[in-house]
């Protein structure tokens, strides 16, 4: 039970221990919503534009709780570090009640906007009816997802990765096996098209959240949720959020961006819509392994921070960005080798997938890059620093690069917008580093 292996064991052996479960569940998750696309491609190419125009606010949902699960996750690891366990275990008994709430609410908002959201990106009625289909169910599961998120941050906060790995899995491969039966209904089974999909989805999460459930009672934990005798602590809540909104936000940032650069391609074609939504389920699949690599280190910076370890700090920094810049570059050779074959997992369309080749060829050219803002921007969030974290995203996900997408796409239509990605990635790998420099000095 005892944490100080944090603090002990060699960066490089801890780092790994650490991340690669995580990289191992996200890289599964991320299978799921490629396969999961796949699938629904092959319903129709409408069934695909509407899952495309939904994932920003799936997107959203996600954002808010996992965000919210960040500051849960660094708060307990930060307490611990202090050897605090009250204080701990009050962050974990405060942040899934808050989790409860934020679930209740996504529910009820996401539900109703999304008539109209839909239809301010598109006027065909079979796309609108499909992404009403898809969503309604899937933001119906919102509050299995904030305690599932809720449940994934206070593990990680303990250093027990295994257990998230080995839940989130549970819950993406359950999807996996789902989704053809429920979509395309073998045998006696319905079909039930762009729901099944949706209901699949459903499941997982809530096998996910159970499996959580499972191992906090019969595999006991060093940090406890206490409801009887709870009293409500405003400092606590005040500290939660103050990491929890900043973190949101910076999850938050695609789904704006998304939408932002839907509104700016749909101006050329439905087809640029499409491919930037195949493009951002394939970017999930590599950034989500360097997400893995972030989960893994927030409890050890946040662990190590509050130890007063500041050295260990700096150490679990420079390595994570060494591992980061590796599987960056892997992608980006995967873009430049493959990148018709990627595209033809999700339309057959010969110009869709020549115009999605064109644009990941163009977009992964920032991917490397990337690492410096990715690991300074997971690193600030465990070491509480949410407002430059945020900062950072900002740079990534708004102030750059929806102006620099604006004003390409009036001289390079289209593929203006795709080159607005590297350029992004440069300037605000410079202004990342400043940032991480500053702070931790």
């Amino acid at each position: 039970m005892e944490q100080t292996f944090m603090k002990e064991k060699p960066v490089l052996q801890l780092v790994i221990s650490m991340s690669l479960p995580m990289i191992l569940s996200m890289m599964v998750s991320s299978l799921y919503n490629i396969i999961d696309s796949f699938f629904v491609a092959k319903i129709s190419e409408q069934a695909m534009t509407a899952l495309s125009l939904v994932f920003p606010v799936q997107n959203l949902v996600n954002a808010v709780t996992i965000g919210f699960g960040i500051g849960i996750n660094a708060v307990i690891a930060f307490y611990l570090g202090a050897q605090d366990q009250k204080k701990a275990d009050t962050a974990a008994t405060q942040g899934l009640l808050l989790s409860f709430l934020h679930g209740i609410f996504l529910t009820v908002i996401c539900i109703a906007v999304m008539p109209a959201f839909l239809r301010s990106f598109t006027s065909d009625p079979e796309v609108i009816a499909l992404g009403l289909q898809y969503s309604n169910i899937v933001f119906g599961f919102s509050v299995i997802i904030a305690l599932g998120l809720a449940f994934e941050k206070i593990f990680q906060s303990v250093g027990k990765m295994t257990v998230s790995m080995i839940s989130m899995m549970i819950g993406c491969i359950t999807n996996i096996l789902l989704d053809p039966v429920l979509i395309f209904g073998p045998g006696p089974v319905p079909a039930l098209g762009i729901r099944g999909a949706a209901i699949a989805t459903g499941i997982g999460q809530v096998l996910t959240l159970l499996s959580y459930l499972l191992f906090y009672f019969f595999r006991p934990i060093p940090v406890k949720i206490r409801l009887k005798g709870f009293r409500w602590d405003r400092q606590l809540a005040q500290k939660l959020y103050t990491i929890g909104i900043p973190a949101t936000l910076n999850l938050a940032l695609p789904s704006i961006l998304i939408s932002a650069l839907n509104a700016i391609l749909s101006a050329f074609s439905q087809s640029c819509v499409l491919v930037l939504g195949i493009y951002y389920k394939l970017q999930t699949f590599l950034y989500l392994s360097a997400n893995g690599l972030i989960q893994g280190i927030r409890p050890l910076v946040g662990y190590n921070y509050g130890a007063g370890e500041h050295k260990r700090v700096r150490k679990i920094y420079s390595t994570t960005l060494l591992i980061t810049i590796v599987i960056m570059a892997a992608g980006t050779l995967l873009c430049l080798t493959f990148p018709d074959r990627l595209m033809l997992l999700f339309t057959e369309n010969e110009a869709t997938v020549s115009l999605g080749a064109s644009a990941l060829r163009i977009i992964s050219a920032g991917f490397v890059v990337s690492s410096v803002s990715v690991v300074s921007s997971g690193a600030l969030e465990g070491l509480g620093m949410g407002m430059p974290s945020l900062l950072i995203s900002l740079c990534r996900y708004l102030l750059v690069i929806l102006p620099a997408a604006f004003v390409l796409s009036r001289f390079f239509g289209a593929s203006g917008v795709w080159h607005a990605f590297w350029i992004t990635e440069l300037i605000s790998a410079a202004v990342s580093f400043l940032i991480y420099r500053k702070k931790t000095a």
